[in-house]
């Protein structure tokens, strides 16, 4: 739902700024149509990622397909770096070796302030989403956006912090331009909203990449995982576990485990096997595979 909120706002907002930029000649106002038609062709790329991720695993994909989102979710942050931020540096550059006058600037101000609203509607919509996330993960809100597993989410608050900043950014230029008569300022505007992009494309790049190689579980996740292995009936301790993102809140659980008693080797393989099905059925938990520990090693601590 944020996504659909985040397109639509994108959408209207693109369409009304490359009007005004038409209309006023201003480079800040051509950058910020620039940056709005990137991001509203990036939550298609968020879209197609939700909906990729979300299938159920097969023999193909034992660990399910969640790593989708962060590869759809890369191609987004790609978009905004080569649609938004190498066009808005460009231009930007451009103008400054042929600076030109804004007409009307008060049509640019009143559309600026439209597109303020609409793209704080959805930064809102997706800081709540985030602020319960958050909560429930017991800390704050710009540590769960940079490190959560939910790449769409992050991707959203990035991009609306980004538009608002840069609608911020191009009414100052064109302000500056108007009550100076320098049309250096329109221009800078017009770069600095560039840099802006590229400097958030980079973080959601980076981000991507790190859950695309595998990244592992938090430590809490690790400790919370780990005590609720130790504490099942017929577990009597734990000496290996691995914990990795394999999509959105989904994990690959690998563990050693000593288990009570001593069963014959078939019996103990269906323990195993049934202790694995009770895992998977946790909500983030996508494969789960159990092993015997040796003897000599040592337990775990959680």
């Amino acid at each position: 739902m944020t996504v659909v909120i985040a397109f639509v706002a994108n959408l209207l907002v693109a369409i009304a700024k490359t009007a005004v930029a038409v209309i006023t000649g201003s480079a800040s106002m051509m950058a910020e149509a620039a940056h709005s038609w990137a991001d509203a062709g990036n939550e298609i790329f968020l879209l197609i990622a939700d909906r990729r991720s979300a299938r159920s695993r097969d023999q193909r994909h034992p660990l399910g397909h969640g790593r989708e989102a962060y590869v759809w979710s890369m191609f987004a942050a790609v978009g905004i770096f080569t649609a938004g931020a190498v066009f808005s540096v460009t231009h930007g550059i451009h103008e400054l070796s042929n600076p030109a006058p804004v007409e009307s600037a008060h049509i640019a101000f009143i559309t600026l302030g439209i597109a303020f609203i609409l793209e704080g509607v959805s930064f809102t919509q997706a800081i709540i989403q985030a602020r319960k996330q958050a909560r429930k993960a017991g800390t704050s809100v710009l540590r769960l956006v940079l490190r959560t597993s939910d790449t769409t989410l992050r991707a959203v608050v990035a991009e609306d912090f980004a538009a608002l900043t840069g609608l911020i950014i191009a009414a100052a230029s064109i302000w500056a331009h108007e009550h100076t008569g320098n049309a250096m300022w329109d221009a800078l505007g017009s770069i600095v909203v560039g840099v802006l992009l590229g400097v958030v494309a980079l973080v959601l790049i980076d981000r991507n990449r790190h859950f695309l190689v595998g990244a592992s579980s938090s430590a809490k996740n690790r400790t919370r995982v780990g005590r609720a292995l130790q504490q099942h009936p017929k577990v009597s301790r734990v000496t290996y576990l691995h914990l990795e993102y394999v999509g959105p809140g989904r994990l690959f659980l690998v563990a050693e485990v000593d288990l009570e008693g001593d069963d014959p080797e078939e019996e103990v393989a269906r323990r195993l096997r049934r202790i694995e099905r009770e895992l998977e059925a946790h909500e983030s938990i996508e494969t789960a595979v159990l092993s015997l520990s040796v003897s000599d090693e040592a337990s775990l601590e959680f």
